[in-house]
């Protein structure tokens, strides 16, 4: 059989899959509601332009003050109270103890506390640093660091203007910008490797259409060889003058198209809803998706090929699956977790898709410098697809 009858066949094989797609409208509106909702919870469920906004948080004032001098912790409380009009960073409750603090938030009434010591007036006049504790909850480790780091920034901010003052008041002839290089004798900046404002969601968005067109591949297969094989129309294309091969590449056109078109609503949801600036060559983008599909479908055509039924080879893609959902960098990066965690993330090609399309979208990458993922992704892929064609055609002469 030549390539012509190869290609022809895999073509009406491909054809025959989406048209059975497009007949079943519970499908066809799953295919794209599917997209459409995780793209919607992704872009509002995680932070963007801030970290913390309305925090609940406990502030006791125990500062008995010092003799006539101004109370320095009123002082620290009016700027809290400036900052936070501004920004809406906190909404304060004032408490009279750690012990309610504490109380406050094991009843979840509060996310966290401010406490500020009785001595923190005295302790300023007398020339040494004043005592703030700030109380977290440790049941969610995310916002509790987020609180705490936003609460040093603007402690330390207020820390370093305080400490402008009393160099000026030592020396009036020092104005207040030499009085900022004297408490403060650097300033440290940062620059991001490419120029823009960047939020959460330009990282979680290449990661989540590596992902779908994965979940649309895997998920797919079973439905398109293992309940073929149940009904019978499997066995119909067996006999008929085909190459086995055809069915494999017809089934595999079916399934690219479906992830593809999945990817591309990912990609549009991406750049017009959640203002996700695309960097790289857009070919380039959608290149690595249909190599991703590539490099997924040898590996459903196995599991489904060893597979007796549906629901047995749905079961074992859904257990590969959600450990790539998760040890990919999708949601998470891979560097957060523990070396051996990382060594599997290392064997999972959705790691390496998910980087390739976050350095083409968020750092504007090229082929060269992707060259390590596309390698992995490419040799992935013929690997499983060597062992898929024997490993299909052995299946279906059980």
């Amino acid at each position: 059989m030549g390539i012509k009858s190869l290609v022809s066949h895999s073509l009406m094989i491909a054809w025959k899959d989406l048209m059975e797609l497009f007949r079943n409208r519970m499908m066809l509106l799953m295919l794209v509601l599917m997209p459409l909702l995780m793209m919607t919870m992704a872009g509002f469920m995680f932070p963007s332009n801030t970290s913390t906004s309305h925090v609940s948080v406990a502030l006791v004032n125990q500062d008995e003050g010092y003799a006539n001098y101004p109370s320095a912790s009123a002082t620290l409380i009016a700027a809290l109270e400036t900052m936070n009009s501004s920004t809406d960073m906190m909404t304060t409750t004032s408490a009279s103890s750690l012990d309610e603090v504490r109380s406050m938030i094991q009843a979840g009434e509060v996310e966290g506390g401010i406490i500020i010591a009785s001595n923190f007036t005295l302790s300023l006049v007398t020339g040494k640093q004043g005592a703030i504790t700030i109380v977290t909850d440790q049941t969610n480790p995310q916002m509790s660091m987020l609180l705490q780091i936003a609460l040093k920034e603007v402690l330390e901010q207020m820390g370093t203007w305080l400490a402008q003052q009393n160099v000026q008041g030592l020396n009036p002839a020092v104005n207040s910008n030499n009085s900022l290089a004297i408490v403060k004798p650097y300033i440290v900046q940062t620059e991001g490797a490419v120029l823009g404002d960047f939020s959460y969601f330009d990282f979680i968005a290449p990661g989540l259409m590596a992902m779908t067109v994965m979940m649309s591949v895997m998920t797919g297969l079973p439905a398109a060889i293992s309940h073929e094989r149940e009904v019978g129309t499997l066995d119909g294309m067996m006999v008929a003058p085909i190459n086995r091969l055809s069915v494999i590449l017809g089934k595999t056109l079916a399934q690219t198209a479906r992830g593809m078109l999945q990817g591309t609503l990912i990609l549009v949801l991406a750049v017009f809803l959640f203002g996700v600036t695309i960097r790289g060559n857009i070919l380039l983008i959608f290149a690595l998706l249909l190599l991703g599909v590539f490099s997924f479908v040898g590996l459903g055509v196995v599991i489904t090929s060893f597979a007796k039924d549906q629901e047995t080879a749905m079961m074992v893609m859904m257990a590969l699956m959600f450990p790539m959902m998760l040890l990919s960098g999708v949601f998470f990066p891979i560097q957060q977790m523990p070396w051996y965690m990382q060594s599997i993330s290392k064997a999972l090609p959705l790691t390496y898709a998910t980087t390739a399309l976050r350095k083409v979208m968020v750092l504007g990458a090229n082929v060269s410098m992707i060259t390590t993922e596309l390698a992995v992704l490419i040799g992935f892929g013929v690997v499983m697809t060597t062992i898929a064609v024997p490993v299909f055609k052995r299946a279906m002469t059980r």
